[in-house]
């Protein structure tokens, strides 16, 4: 079982360290010899080979094939042992609920997806462990063997993981949860649970698992509402956990309309960026579009789903309304570049499933409004993982901690 500490809580120790050097490297290149793994992690070769044998005799670590050689012996190739643990995560996205059971070499062995409870209150978490629930009933594996729960959710967390605020949009007042998502996890499961904002879970989701390990700076834009950002390798969360909350709102000196007025500069606003209400202004002055036919014209019905269908289709309405969006989402990017110079910005949450004319947009205003020795070097991308990207971020961070404490 592994000591619930997360990694962020603590520095990690000299042997520390070398484990999760040494079983990344593993996990990324395997089988790979001991000699490589000494090469990519700069441990010498005897360090590598006593830290591996100690891997093997835990049953975390396997011996395999034998590499080609320049010469003399050939030597042994290893790998990780998917099967020597598995992890849940569970992830709250714009629409719905993702859960994904793995291994340790976080192949994806089964998944789930639930609609999305509309509104944030204690029942969103109580489906959460409802999902986490069901998908380790339906695993065919050995359920002792799992080891950890990771649990991605929007909003600012208590070191403890105990409460959760829910930063709202357009001037509405946060909504504080008291029921401790740690201890309600662990009450219903019997596994020990760490709890992640869905911004930093999928940054570190991003570079852990789909890009290369040698980007350092990095920052993650989930939706409208919150930025993972990542630097010198690792997440960045501020004095109380509250960095990356995209946009200042005050309930007493702003009203809501005011509060929508600068959202494309400081203020807050929804994680769709406001396309819906976008669209709706559109339609209400009589522009054609198909998004009314999806809704029968019922405006009331709109969601975000239908813009992206429409966008698809290439109607000029929904181009319209998501290139404006890309464009206001660009101009708050371009401060972060100018504030972060990252390497790589992710545009994640579910707004990237508005596709070209989305990104196209953000990565025009960037260019237009950042500093060019900041904005010439940035990759602007979407998601590699889409949907999944905040379930396989908390996954991450549990395989994580169990490679530290190896």
């Amino acid at each position: 079982m592994i000591k619930q500490i997360l990694l962020k809580d603590r520095i990690l120790t000299d042997k520390e360290r070398k484990n999760l050097a040494i079983l990344e490297v593993i996990r990324k290149n395997g089988p790979i010899s001991r000699t490589d793994i000494s090469k990519i992690t700069e441990l010498n070769i005897v360090t590598v080979s006593n830290y591996v044998n100690h891997y093997i005799k835990k049953g975390l670590v396997i011996e395999g094939e034998l590499d080609e050689s320049t010469g003399g012996r050939k030597p042994v190739l290893v790998e990780l042992n998917p099967k020597a643990g598995y992890i849940v995560g569970v992830g709250l996205n714009m629409l719905n609920t993702v859960g994904v059971l793995v291994d340790l070499e976080i192949n994806v062995i089964s998944e789930l997806k639930r609609d999305r409870v509309p509104e944030n209150s204690e029942l969103v978490i109580e489906k959460m462990v409802d999902l986490a629930t069901e998908i380790i009933e339906k695993a065919e594996i050995d359920k002792t063997k799992i080891v950890g729960v990771g649990v991605g959710v929007p909003g600012i967390i208590d070191e403890r993981g105990r409460t959760i605020r829910w930063p709202q949009s357009l001037g509405q007042k946060d909504l504080s949860v008291c029921l401790s998502i740690k201890d309600t996890f662990e009450k219903r499961l019997n596994i020990p649970t760490f709890v992640e904002n869905d911004a930093n879970a999928a940054v570190l989701g991003e570079k852990w698992l789909g890009l290369d390990r040698d980007v350092r700076h990095m920052l993650y834009m989930f939706s409208g509402v919150g930025c993972g950002i990542l630097v010198n390798g690792e997440i960045y969360r501020g004095a109380t956990g509250a960095a990356g909350e995209l946009g200042i709102v005050s309930y007493k000196a702003a009203s809501q309309e005011y509060t929508q007025q600068i959202a494309t500069q400081l203020g807050r606003w929804e994680m769709d960026i406001g396309m819906i209400r976008y669209t709706r202004e559109f339609l209400e002055k009589g522009e054609k579009s198909v998004v009314k036919d999806y809704v029968g014209g019922d405006l009331s019905q709109l969601n975000f789903k239908h813009i992206v269908r429409a966008v698809k289709e290439k109607d000029p309405v929904a181009v319209k309304v998501v290139e404006r969006a890309g464009n206001d989402l660009g101009k708050k990017i371009a401060f972060l570049v100018n504030l972060f110079n990252p390497e790589i910005v992710v545009i994640g949450g579910g707004i990237e499933d508005c596709g070209a004319p989305l990104l196209d947009a953000i990565k025009s205003a960037v260019k237009e409004w950042a500093v060019e020795e900041a904005s010439s070097q940035v990759k602007i991308i979407p998601s590699a993982f889409g949907e999944n990207a905040v379930a396989l971020g908390v996954v991450g961070i549990v395989a994580r901690e169990v490679f530290a404490q190896a």
